[in-house]
């Protein structure tokens, strides 16, 4: 297992867990935590669900702009910036958008910028009553990034992506859920223990399967009827080859709860 500077690595069973760990910065992300991140989504080897959270007080408080390792400052004018996004954040991004397993982010506070984009990634989003998400970019006079003016009319629609985008209010867990931004807003000193169950019972699902309803949902997001159709049958076909459709079939008919193995 590798070795990070910015990010804590583990596995708890069947579960990967990523914990961004520069609390003393609110978890601030300059390029170096976002190659770390893509290195370690990248090496997940056998895991069957990913959980992110954040250490401290915040989830991630956005892009450093004081710099991090390794780097001067992660907010540059044009060219750099253009640069380290193309670079570092955006491969990082595309590769949590497409992995394959489910993914739970656990928001334990501030997740603001690109912060805001890492946990909006996750298929279940979950907010502690005090974790609040933030389109802070127009606040510093720039122009939000991390996949922000794809996901966010996505999940509520283009009104309340242009609210959060133009205005830079703070969304706090409660109204997150309300307006369909996240999964679940819950109490903060049960944030972790939630999160974590619901990443357990994904990594003890059929993973095939669920890999194929995820790109049929993000494949959805951007294609019509027809086409999704297509992506459903082609998905039908691969998960009912694998063991945990057999094992699935022969649990309901045998009345017991199925066992799945991830294969």
């Amino acid at each position: 297992m590798a070795d990070y500077e910015t990010i804590r690595f583990e596995r708890i069973g069947d579960v990967a867990k990523i914990t961004l760990n520069r609390p003393e910065r609110l978890n601030a992300c300059p390029p170096a935590m976002a190659d770390e991140l893509f290195a370690a989504i990248r090496d997940l080897g056998d895991a069957r669900a990913l959980l992110i959270t954040g250490e401290g007080r915040a989830f991630c408080s956005g892009a450093d702009l004081a710099g991090g390792p390794g780097d001067d400052s992660s907010i540059s004018g044009g060219d750099r910036s253009f640069t380290v996004l193309q670079q570092s954040y955006n491969p990082m991004m595309a590769a949590l958008w497409n992995l394959p397993i489910p993914v739970v982010t656990a928001v334990n506070g501030p997740a603001a910028g690109i912060g805001c984009s890492i946990a909006l990634a996750g298929d279940f989003v979950v907010s502690g009553k005090k974790g609040y998400f933030l389109q802070a970019f127009v606040n510093i006079g720039l122009v939000p990034d991390g996949g922000s003016s794809w996901i966010l009319p996505r999940l509520v629609g283009l009104a309340q992506a242009t609210r959060m985008m133009m205005l830079g209010e703070k969304i706090f867990g409660e109204e997150a859920e309300q307006i369909g931004l996240i999964t679940k807003c819950v109490e903060d000193d049960t944030l972790q223990a939630e999160t974590m169950a619901v990443a357990e019972r994904l990594a003890s699902g059929p993973t095939v399967a669920l890999a194929r309803m995820k790109a049929n949902l993000r494949g959805g997001l951007q294609s019509d009827m027809n086409t999704a159709l297509q992506l459903e049958a082609e998905g039908q076909r691969i998960a009912s080859s694998t063991d945990d459709a057999r094992e699935g079939g022969k649990s309901f008919l045998e009345k017991r709860k199925p066992v799945f193995r991830g294969r």
